[in-house]
């Protein structure tokens, strides 16, 4: 069994609290890893076998640049085209079993911590030959062209991305980032931070980008807005532009999640097209 969280479903009994660690407002969600339960399941067209649990979707007045779903694939289950959408770019990011991945006709097999990058208009679908579940995440976004850049579909494991640290932070804070920051060609990045016990984010960022945080591994005490709030592996985090935000990991082990964010692209004010 692999170190990366994921939901197994279920159902509580009738003698279990509804009080939960839920939690929306207007500036920030936190979904919880008890309330992924069976019945908020979701079936996907074009798959076979396959439920996902949708926790992130675009919402007017909160968060608008992405969906995320967390997708569990039974065995012969998937789809031979998982994207209908030819303007739709995404991430899969395995956190469970093994996948196969058909991307534009060449077959990879992903395991434990797999993740592909796969470009909008290029055709990918999904299976899963094993006999146990494969769960991976799937981060989908409009894809915001930038005349002169085209971003490539790619997929490679986490474990051949080495995390770079943060400034002055003696490698207790590292991102371990897919496609480099200043590449044009991408709108939007999904990485891995992980924070060593003690590490801190030592400020509130505030800033234009929308987050989405599944924690992979751990817990910490995340701010959020103006709340302290005490996350776990499974929990997600769902921020709007603007929400402040620190954290401390509070150990015994380290603290990881995925990150989501829209990044290198002028703010849109009239539709008119951005030169290259």
């Amino acid at each position: 069994m692999g170190n990366l969280y994921y939901p197994t479903g279920g159902l509580p009994p009738q003698t279990h609290l509804t009080t939960e660690r839920a939690i929306v407002t207007e500036a920030y969600t936190v979904i919880p890893k008890g309330v992924l339960t069976d019945i908020v399941t979701s079936l996907l067209p074009g798959f076979t076998n396959t439920r996902s649990w949708i926790i992130a979707r675009p919402i007017s007045g909160f968060a608008t640049t992405f969906s995320q779903l967390i997708v569990e694939v039974g065995a012969g289950g998937g789809a031979p085209k998982a994207e209908f959408e030819s303007g739709v770019e995404g991430v899969i990011f395995v956190v469970k079993g093994t996948l196969n991945l058909t991307l534009k006709g060449e077959k990879h097999v992903m395991e434990e911590g797999g993740y592909a990058y796969l470009a909008a208009g290029d055709e990918w679908g999904v299976d899963n030959s094993s006999d146990d579940i494969a769960t991976f995440h799937w981060i989908r976004k409009a894809y915001d062209r930038l005349e002169g850049y085209q971003a490539t579909s790619f997929v490679t494991n986490e474990k051949d991305v080495e995390g770079t640290a943060m400034p002055d932070t003696d490698g207790v804070w590292k991102t371990q980032r897919f496609v480099p920051s200043d590449d044009l060609a991408h709108d939007m990045q999904v990485n891995i931070v992980t924070f060593q016990p003690g590490g801190v984010i030592p400020f509130p960022e505030t800033h234009v980008m929308e987050h989405g945080l599944y924690v992979l591994e751990g817990k910490a005490m995340y701010l959020l807005n103006k709340d302290w709030v005490e996350v776990e592996a499974g929990d997600y985090m769902w921020l709007r532009a603007f929400c402040p935000q620190a954290c401390y990991a509070s150990g015994p082990g380290q603290f990881r999640y995925l990150l989501y964010k829209d990044q290198n692209r002028q703010i849109k004010l009239t539709g008119a097209p951005l030169p290259g």
